[in-house]
């Protein structure tokens, strides 16, 4: 993240981590003051930590179960491996009495296994995606270990409250931990939780939205696509993210005649995302029939209702679509928080647009000008989707300064300091 890489730079942090694929690391090397140190995991490690335990035991367990988790005991030893390693590691590098921040579900053991080895650093953990209820976390049959590792940090922080009352319930129930809100006692210390909600960088998309670059390629947007208005969903490719309830949604204006296609048009982009994870790959057949259906129902010769595009976007080209959507289609199943709204709201300094929100995102507690909707219900999608179409810009303006004035003053920046301000905290 560009914030973490400015704190960072300014304090000589070091960066532990992944390079994203199996083989040898590279050596450590220095980028803007930070020293980044990669960490090596093999094809085998790959396999069984990372797409297997982290994406389809953690991710669907802790994603409403969406699809069912798969609970392998050598994908668990893997992943008992993988954070036994990172933590080492971060044992080695780390400076005595420094402050460690954890990221994420990959490394919930990381916490308790580093306290083990370096009782004088401070440990924070920080969850980027939802923390379930106790019904379902109660099947993972590493129930314990798990809250017990999390458990190893001094200050554990979640997108919301909710999240952060799952962990105290879940922890209060199946680890030895006791205490009351926002604060748990377990081998004589302290351990802190609570909603540390992650935001973006709103000056980098509020500056770039207003270039002359990105306005004219904006411009460029509206005109191949015939001038239509425009609706925009920019996902990665992941069947959390409500991309087919959207599409029905969709189709179903096109088919009541409540939108025309000679006038609106849906821009889905799907960034690839886990491609060797069968729910994945199924994923991706699922909505490409999906477009081809509309399309093949909808289109006209020379002009589509649905494009679809399956790549990854520089932020530029990603800017430019958040200036030219009329309506931007955030409706995730379940989501930490959703960022993408956020730059969304970012990227309209003249007040224009509008943001349809799901309320199963962290985003939908803060962002109180958009149409929030429940992505399950797809009559409620079709219903929001013709309102979002039909606010006068009267109405745009005031709901898009609401919500921009909450990501100007919650930036990414704020969250990064609240969060480590309390780590360092006695």
């Amino acid at each position: 993240m560009s914030a973490l890489t400015k704190l960072m730079s300014a304090s000589g942090g070091t960066w532990i981590g992944w390079t994203g694929a199996a083989g040898a690391a590279p050596k450590p090397f220095r980028h803007e003051g930070i020293l980044n140190v990669p960490m090596a995991l093999s094809a085998t490690d790959v396999a069984g930590y990372y797409e297997g335990f982290a994406n389809s035991t953690l991710w669907p367990l802790y994603h409403d179960c969406l699809r069912p988790p798969q609970y392998h005991r050598d994908w668990w030893r893997a992943y008992v491996e993988v954070n036994r390693r990172f933590a080492e590691k971060t044992a080695q590098e780390a400076p005595r009495g420094s402050l460690v921040w954890v990221q994420d579900y990959h490394l919930q053991l990381v916490p308790a296994m580093l306290r083990k080895l370096r009782g004088d650093v401070r440990i924070g953990f920080f969850f980027h995606i939802p923390f379930p209820p106790q019904e379902l976390f109660a099947q993972l049959p590493w129930r314990r270990a798990v809250l017990e590792g999390l458990l190893g940090a001094d200050l554990i922080g979640f997108q919301t409250v909710l999240g952060a009352r799952n962990f105290g319930a879940l922890a209060r129930r199946f680890s030895a931990a006791h205490g009351r809100s926002s604060h748990l006692e377990i081998d004589g210390r302290v351990v802190r939780y609570g909603a540390f909600p992650i935001s973006i960088d709103f000056k980098q998309f509020d500056d770039l939205a207003r270039t002359d670059a990105i306005r004219e390629r904006a411009a460029v947007v509206r005109a191949r696509l015939g001038g239509r208005r425009i609706l925009l969903g920019v996902d990665r490719l992941d069947y959390t993210k409500g991309i087919e309830p959207r599409l029905k949604a969709f189709r179903e204006l096109l088919s009541s005649g409540a939108v025309d296609g000679r006038d609106c048009v849906m821009v889905q982009t799907a960034v690839p995302s886990r491609e060797r994870v069968v729910a994945y790959k199924e994923q991706k057949s699922v909505i490409e029939r999906n477009v081809g259906e509309i399309n093949g129902a909808f289109a006209t010769i020379g002009q589509v209702v649905v494009h679809y595009v399956h790549k990854s976007f520089a932020i530029d080209d990603l800017v430019a679509l958040y200036v030219a959507a009329d309506v931007m289609l955030v409706t995730p199943l379940r989501d930490g928080m959703n960022l993408v709204a956020k730059e969304y709201v970012a990227s309209h300094p003249d007040e224009r647009g509008s943001l349809v929100l799901s309320e199963f995102t962290g985003a939908a507690h803060e962002l109180r000008g958009a149409l929030i909707v429940n992505p399950y219900d797809v009559d409620s999608l079709f219903a929001s989707l013709r309102e979002a179409l039909s606010f006068s810009q009267a109405e745009q303006r005031r709901r898009m300064r609401t919500m921009r004035q909450a990501v100007r003053e919650h930036d990414v920046f704020r969250w990064a300091d609240s969060f480590l301000e309390a780590l360092a905290a006695e």
